[in-house]
């Protein structure tokens, strides 16, 4: 499938209300995710970045990202759609070289260092990323409720910062940090475009964010965090009591060995 046909794709899941994205980090992540029966993966800049030793926040550098990015799509046949966080000061350029590798969509952030950006140089964010690329589904994220923000305030600010985004060239809104319903539905009520959550515990469930008109859920890096809180507790029985119970739940090796194609 070509990438223009990928993006065509993706858009296209978008009326599922809500398309579900479980975030990958790697190529085994993303294979067995897609193996699980998702329609399309969504990657972790958190957790492709723990998985080459860097912190999240771009500790991984713009190479490092495209090619953890590219090992993902070369393993899987569903759409994915990039979290390219700031895009490493080059966004157009990072842009425009994932969506010729073939990635159906990027996620674009609006903070930088901890801090928001003025509104006018995020919405620009959002304008160079859609100049980049035509085809693209566009997820603008903004930290408004991540870095800290609370109550009617950061719910006009979360807004405000998505109409100026869907007003740039977004097609999606990324609105991360928020669980409680009643913000989740004033934020379907009155953003001008689709609505992105990132779901964790406490969340309402994903059949219940569909209800609310959620667009689309994703969970960031809760699955890289959840496998890594599997691979410590695995480890530490075996440092500390020699035992091997944590192992029991892993999939079977040829299961997942079938996953992947021989070189």
């Amino acid at each position: 499938m070509s990438r223009t046909h990928h993006a065509a794709e993706f858009r296209r899941l978008h009326e599922l209300r809500p398309l579900v994205l479980p975030n990958a980090w790697d190529p085994a992540s993303a294979r067995v995710i897609e193996a699980a029966g998702a329609a399309a993966i969504a990657t972790t800049s958190a957790g492709v970045s723990w998985a080459h030793g860097r912190s999240d926040g771009e500790g991984l550098d713009r190479a490092g990202m495209i090619a953890a990015v590219r090992a993902i799509l070369d393993t899987v046949a569903i759409p994915v759609t990039a979290d390219v966080e700031g895009g490493y000061d080059d966004l157009a350029g990072t842009v425009a070289e994932l969506a010729e590798l073939g990635v159906a969509g990027v996620n674009v952030e609006d903070s930088a260092h901890g801090v928001l950006l003025d509104p006018a140089a995020a919405a620009d964010r959002i304008r160079l990323a859609r100049k980049a690329d035509a085809d693209l589904v566009l997820n603008a994220r903004t930290d408004v409720y991540l870095l800290g923000g609370s109550g009617p305030e950061a719910l006009a600010e979360a807004i405000a910062r998505g109409n100026a985004a869907v007003a740039a060239g977004a097609d999606c809104v990324f609105v991360p940090g928020v669980i409680a319903e009643d913000t989740i539905a004033a934020l379907v009520e009155a953003l001008h475009g689709p609505l992105n959550i990132m779901a964790m515990p406490g969340a309402p469930s994903v059949a219940r964010l569909g209800e609310l008109g959620v667009a689309r859920v994703s969970v960031g890096s809760g699955i890289a965090q959840a496998a890594l809180a599997a691979t410590e507790r695995a480890a530490r029985e075996l440092l500390t009591t020699g035992g091997y119970g944590a192992l029991a739940d892993g999939l079977p090796f040829g299961e997942v060995n079938s996953l992947f194609r021989a070189r």
